[in-house]
């Protein structure tokens, strides 16, 4: 799903009952996707735009339903919930999204294309579900060759999941691109998939084949850039997801890694049981771990600050993270991304 300005896809976002906190892939889409978003549909926000509850999002109207959203050649669906499960309260809008003549874009563990109606339903109109989450066939085991790219590989490492891995890599990319850096994106998850228009969706993938997928998409692009920014998943800690990290992780085989952390977070994100360790901790952990095959230092932390008041207590969180880790840091999307893209490009 990419364009330029005059031929780029319209799209709708489907984000019930939970934008934006928690529809990341619908804000992920309508941040750094090139694409025309020409609605959202959340029954709880109809009437308002999306920059009326996002500052930095785009004025992209919120309607009720499908029904209500204006001519379109795509229904992407902007939720991916625990567990990647379809609610069949969205089924309405997908079928009316299929009868309009709009493909369907999806990044749930749920295939749409397996679902009877919904597949019956897009081959009567002609139109194409793309389950993104869904890996490619021909994927295998890691050859151990990711380090013999061209490319300088730094990877977004995380505290929990959920703190703005995908985002800063973005975030930090871009501003690469401001400084003349020919850098690029790896995507390693659904909405980095839709985003960027290719990857491999890591959290999907049969697990002795995840540092394979990571490296093939490495070996793929990493002779064309200086620097690539690869999209972590999950956190090493997490009693979930800590397998895709470590997979990640050995496949990247980054030269350097941004701890990524949100300001506030003390236990893991739906596993409240879990405590986060102290951030020292991480660099140790994450140093440790990827040292066995390629070593890798962890030189900046990116703080999410999305949840504090005012920047003056933004600046006072990012100066105690920056303490805690022992390595600049910054909220690339708040303030700039200067301080940790120089620790990256310094190395």
């Amino acid at each position: 799903m990419t364009g330029n300005a005059d031929d780029a896809e319209r799209v709708v976002v489907l984000a019930h009952e939970k934008f934006p906190e928690r529809a990341k892939t619908a804000t992920g889409v309508l941040k750094y996707a090139d694409y025309d978003v020409v609605a959202v549909l959340d029954r709880d926000r109809a009437g308002t735009t999306a920059a009326d509850h996002r500052a930095d999002l785009p004025e992209v109207p919120i309607v009720e339903s499908m029904a209500d959203a204006p001519d379109a050649d795509t229904l992407l669906v902007g939720i991916a919930p625990i567990g990647g499960g379809f609610d069949d309260s969205w089924r309405p809008d997908v079928r009316t999204a299929i009868e309009r003549g709009c493909d369907v874009v999806a990044g749930l563990h749920y295939f749409l294309a397996d679902d009877e109606e919904f597949a019956a339903l897009a081959d009567e109109h002609g139109v194409d579900l793309r389950d993104v989450r869904k890996p490619p066939e021909d994927l295998t085991v890691a050859s151990g060759k990711s380090a013999d790219v061209d490319a300088e590989v730094v990877l977004t490492v995380g505290t929990d999941c959920s703190v703005g891995k995908m985002t800063v890599a973005l975030e930090l990319m871009e501003a690469a691109r401001e400084r003349g850096v020919d850098a690029g994106f790896i995507p390693t998850g659904q909405t980095g998939i839709m985003i960027a228009g290719w990857g491999n969706p890591i959290d999907r993938v049969i697990s002795d084949f995840t540092a394979g997928a990571v490296e093939e998409m490495l070996l793929e692009v990493g002779d064309d850039y200086d620097v690539l920014f690869v999209e972590g998943q999950g956190s090493i800690v997490h009693p979930a997801y800590s397998a895709v990290t470590c997979g990640i992780l050995h496949g990247a085989m980054p030269d350097s890694m941004v701890l990524c952390h949100a300001a506030g977070r003390e236990a893991i994100h739906g596993y409240e049981d879990f405590a986060l360790p102290p951030i020292g901790e991480y660099v140790d952990l994450y140093e440790g771990l990827a040292a066995p095959v390629h070593e890798g230092d962890v030189v900046a932390g990116a703080l999410n600050t999305s949840g504090v008041d005012g920047d003056e207590a933004a600046r006072a969180a990012v100066d105690d993270f920056t303490d805690e880790l022992g390595a600049p840091a910054t909220d690339p999307v708040r303030f700039d991304a200067d301080a940790v893209l120089d620790a990256i490009l310094d190395e």
